[in-house]
């Protein structure tokens, strides 16, 4: 049996907008945001859905309800596992504040790597990659088969990604779609990676390193 999950990150907000860090705290979706989203959802409208998990974050779930207004029979789940990294007291701050503390690839790649302490009155690495690894096995334990729409963040969807192959942190446009397949035996591979679908761009994205091209990549 094979378990396929697509992986959304919700659209753009305000914060977004302002490179303003979000994390823990929240923004609504700008007008351009939620367009965005309308589309990923008609673009997703044909898939056939069996369940629908979102990070409890109301820039996720308006993302996830807009999405599901085309699956009316499946029904939305939450879980804090989904939640976005923990930035600590650079929440509600502009991004180039945390910048002139800590360069983003260095910051990530410890994050990814679990090393990083973590902000001050934020989240660790390793509590972070902990809680991103256990979300993604007790969805796939739960389901094991059928097509999951699962609706996140920006780095803690990448992260997943991360954990699955070797890319690294792949900028996620705002209501970019991702898939992965996992098969019973809990061996997973990605599919397709970052798909601009809504046409959002990089604007709200913080890239790693040079994105792969919006196509399949098995």
């Amino acid at each position: 049996m094979t378990l396929t999950m697509t992986l959304v990150r919700h659209g753009r907000t305000h914060f977004n907008a302002r490179r303003v860090l979000q994390g823990r705290c929240d923004s609504p979706l700008t007008r351009d945001g939620r367009a965005g989203v309308r589309a990923t959802a008609r673009h997703l409208a044909g898939t056939s859905f069996t369940a629908a998990w979102s990070s409890p974050s109301g820039r996720a779930v308006a993302t996830a309800v807009e999405l599901l207004r085309h699956h009316e029979d499946v029904p939305l789940r939450t879980d804090p596992g989904l939640l976005e990294y923990a930035f600590g007291i650079y929440e509600r701050r502009p991004e180039r504040v945390l910048d002139d503390v800590v360069a983003w690839p260095d910051l990530v790649t410890d994050v990814l790597a679990g090393t990083h302490p973590g902000l001050p009155g934020g989240e660790s690495g390793a509590d972070f990659m902990a809680r991103t690894r256990d979300v993604f096995a007790r969805i796939a334990a739960t389901h094991r088969d059928g097509h999951v729409l699962v609706v996140g963040h920006g780095l803690a969807l990448g992260a997943y990604l991360a954990t699955v192959d070797e890319v690294g942190l792949v900028p996620l446009p705002n209501a970019s779609v991702s898939t992965v397949e996992v098969e019973d035996d809990g061996t997973a591979r990605i599919t397709a990676l970052a798909l601009d679908v809504a046409g959002q761009g990089h604007v709200a994205a913080r890239p790693m390193r040079t994105p792969t091209p919006a196509a399949s990549v098995a």
